[in-house]
């Protein structure tokens, strides 16, 4: 059996175990199982990959996109550039277990939005600065798309939330949540921007995909913007990991 999983902190949000072994009944494969190891900190990790030998591919979430890459043999060049893993694959060597870790969250997100909204480019508001954010900027300079990150405690070229005036929020046409506010459970969390200044003019993209509308969403939509979840993101990154494994 070939294993596979997530690992993170706080699993009860995620869609990956079922996405994949939906995905192994749908498409009638066979010899793989996919599924969470939650990890109280990320210093479990050397002991769960020597628990499972069969492993041979592991989803990364929140907190660990950045810590995990200390327990790494090899990071791709793309995740380098970005400084997160959300993927690692495992190879038995003479040596022992190569872990080469990989970044297939700007793949999702660069191919989720509308091939109009890559063309025109524009101009985004990053809320947060994790692994996500960094994964969005990415993908945003690969598109040639402006972009500007807030944090509630900005460093040198980023802006924080109560500089989101009218005279800011004109500059831009996307905004972009890679916080994790309003997953669920905490479904009335949401990032903290003036959203009586929105309009029909912005797009609203949140990574959040449980709910399939956050109140992050709901609050834009009711203002006329359109709204975009993580689902889709979500959906083309696991296809990336998979073909990563399985290459």
């Amino acid at each position: 059996m070939n294993r596979l999983g997530l690992i993170g902190k706080s699993l009860g949000h995620s869609f990956s175990a079922a996405y994949f072994n939906e995905k192994f009944i749908r498409e009638k494969i066979s010899g793989y199982s996919y599924k969470n190891f939650p990890l109280g900190d990320i210093s479990e990790f050397p002991a769960l990959v020597e628990q499972y030998p069969d492993l041979i591919g592991l989803n990364v979430t929140v907190p660990y996109k950045r810590d995990v890459m200390k327990y790494l043999d090899e990071v791709d060049p793309l995740a380098e550039t970005v400084g997160a893993v959300n993927a690692i694959r495992l190879e038995s060597s003479s040596v022992g277990t190569i872990l080469t870790g990989y970044n297939t969250d700007v793949f999702g997100f660069l191919h989720s939005l509308d091939p109009e909204v890559r063309r025109k480019k524009g101009r985004a508001l990053v809320l947060g600065t994790g692994g996500a954010s960094r994964a969005v900027t990415q993908a945003l300079r690969i598109m040639g798309a402006g972009f500007t990150m807030v944090s509630r405690n900005p460093s040198a070229g980023m802006i924080s939330y109560g500089d989101l005036c009218i005279a800011v929020l004109r500059k831009y046409n996307m905004i972009v949540n890679t916080t994790p506010l309003g997953t669920y459970p905490e479904v009335d969390d949401f990032p903290d921007i003036p959203y009586d200044l929105l309009d029909e003019s912005y797009l609203l993209y949140d990574l959040v995909y449980n709910p399939p509308e956050t109140k992050f969403l709901r609050m834009g939509r009711l203002k006329g913007a359109g709204t975009q979840n993580g689902q889709k993101m979500l959906e083309l990154q696991a296809e990336k990991s998979w073909e990563i494994w399985t290459h």
